[in-house]
């Protein structure tokens, strides 16, 4: 298995939460969180280095998600709360091997998943 394998998307109200989780291959140096918005093919949204835990969030989504990850499952984790309407999309999971290039340039990973629909509705 060396493609992610997203899971967790869904249809909520405003305000509800969700959690994504991302499945990954057992070698890998960081995964991300990507979705589509109209200015950019796909914007990151949070990040983490799997080795020591180092996370990075979009300021959109800053004090709303976080990223986590469970080492014994390798597994990422993207929690959201408080969701808004303009959080709909179709969340992406992404994984990288190195640690080479910007962690929210979506170019930095080679490795992609299916992606999952998350709609917030008002």
């Amino acid at each position: 298995q060396v493609q992610p394998v997203e899971s967790g998307g869904g249809t909520v109200q405003v305000g509800w939460t969700l959690r994504l989780s991302c499945a990954v291959f057992n070698a890998f140096y960081g995964a991300a969180w990507f979705r589509p918005i109209p200015a950019k093919e796909r914007e990151a949204v949070a990040g983490i280095i799997f080795i020591n835990g180092t996370t990075r969030h979009a300021y959109s989504v800053r004090g709303r998600f976080a990223i986590a990850r469970d080492v014994a499952k390798n597994i990422v984790y993207l929690e959201m709360d408080s969701l808004k309407p303009e959080d709909t999309a179709l969340y992406y999971c992404a994984a990288r091997a190195s640690g080479s290039g910007d962690s929210f340039d979506s170019r930095s990973y080679p490795y992609w998943g299916q992606g999952t629909q998350v709609t917030v509705s008002s």
